[in-house]
């Protein structure tokens, strides 16, 4: 008599529905995990803008006539603006775009020219 290897069907049923349950677990840790390391990234460029500020105002004496377009600084899941900016102040906006909105409770994301951030809520 031939013995016949293989899986049973209820044996790769089962084995489908562990892979399931980890998948389903492991998933929505690793959706957060990117979109941590995105806002990271965000906080990095809001940051390197925000130096770029302070060198244009160390060989210019203002703020005003800087442009975030020419710190170079782009971002495809932040949009960054300037919607303050005075002679001796600035603050700089990095909202979220595209997948990144569902972060939505760390966007927008600022910082002024004292070096304050907000949100103050762990997002920094």
């Amino acid at each position: 008599m031939n013995k016949v290897k293989g899986f049973t069907l209820i044996e790769l049923m089962i084995t489908v529905v562990i892979i399931a349950i980890l998948a389903a677990i492991a998933y929505p840790s690793y959706q957060d995990s990117v979109l941590k390391t995105r806002r990271a990234t965000g906080q990095a460029n809001l940051i390197e803008i925000a130096n770029y500020m302070e060198r244009f105002f160390t060989e210019n004496g203002t703020y005003v006539g800087a442009s975030i377009a020419s710190s170079g600084i782009t971002n495809d899941d932040y949009a960054f603006t300037m919607p303050v900016a005075t002679a001796t102040t600035y603050t700089l906006t990095a909202t979220a775009t595209g997948a990144q909105t569902a972060d939505s409770s760390c966007t927008p994301m600022t910082i002024a020219h004292t070096g304050v951030t907000t949100p103050a809520s762990g997002c920094w």
